[in-house]
């Protein structure tokens, strides 16, 4: 089973298991939440035998399995003696900082549902220790920011091929039709001169050649892209390594016709010769009358 990555997430009750699997979900982990520690096995091998479309799980095992939860140790015991690969996260946070959280959750702690959050912490630290001895890789979530929390887990559970093909899509829009809804930047090219004034030049697209020349040749346009792409690459390894897994660039000019197709278009193809994993969508083409299909720029 060595095609599986195989990582158990376990740790105290108010640690923040529910944000991490929502992290490794966005890293393409297969998740299963409150799985009992028995089923590990037989999990990992149905997984192995997916032909490759399950390569990376995520199993959440923790003290709100009860008595299941005991047979954790021996599990694993059992998984190291038939060769089945795994690590395990250990999330665990400070008292205080657990307490504080179930007070503003307003939940029961699991190991006491009808007595102080405290008592159910001091138990449930018992009853982990072991557990602990055997992780991989510790985190301390006290004090700890989400986006920390994130870049955390991006570090340790991303692979090098993953961390750096985030998911780009650029969209070129006409305001006239409104911003996109989803996008993450979104950028007026408005100011500059417009394609549209031109006979020849209004019922093409901003993919046109022809339309494409008009556009760059003015100064105006030139030093935006050197400063817009410059911005663009150095914005996008950030969101990378902030974690995100997907990012909308929205470029917009009245109709979505020319401008923001043309500037669109150069955008994409920066990003797409850098290595990115990256789309370009042209959403307001269909709204104008041109002479041909725009194509990708």
């Amino acid at each position: 089973m060595d095609d599986i990555r195989l990582v158990i997430i376990t740790g105290m009750s108010g640690a923040g298991k529910t944000q991490v699997i929502r992290e490794m979900e966005d890293l393409g982990y297969f998740c299963v939440d409150n799985l009992p520690p028995t089923f590990i096995p037989k999990f990992a091998e149905l997984c192995s035998q997916s032909a490759g479309r399950v390569s990376k799980v995520a199993l959440v095992i923790d003290t709100r399995g009860r008595e299941f939860f005991d047979t954790l140790i021996q599990v694993l015991e059992d998984m190291e003696k038939q060769g089945i690969m795994y690590e395990m996260l250990f999330l665990e946070a400070a008292d205080e900082t657990i307490i504080r959280r179930y007070k503003e959750s307003r939940r029961r702690h699991p190991m006491a549902p009808h007595g102080r959050i405290s008592e159910g912490i001091a138990r449930e630290r018992e009853r982990l220790d072991r557990v602990r001895g055997r992780a991989t890789h510790i985190i301390d979530t006290s004090g700890l920011k989400i986006a920390k929390l994130k870049e955390k887990i991006v570090g340790l559970f991303a692979s090098e091929r993953e961390f750096e093909r985030m998911n780009i899509t650029v969209v070129s829009f006409g305001f006239k039709y409104g911003i996109p809804l989803d996008a993450d930047m979104v950028f007026d090219v408005r100011f500059l001169p417009n394609p549209f004034y031109v006979e020849s030049l209004r019922r093409k697209s901003g993919a046109a050649a022809e339309v494409g020349e008009y556009i760059w040749k003015w100064p105006i346009t030139q030093q935006f892209m050197e400063k817009l792409g410059g911005l663009v690459d150095f914005l996008v390894p950030n969101y990378i390594k902030e974690g995100k897994s997907q990012l909308i660039i929205a470029i917009g000019c009245t109709g979505g016709l020319h401008r923001s197709v043309f500037v669109a278009g150069r955008i994409y193809e920066g990003l797409r010769d850098k290595g990115y994993k990256v789309n370009l969508e042209h959403r307001d083409i269909k709204h104008n009358d041109v002479e041909e299909h725009p194509g990708r720029c």
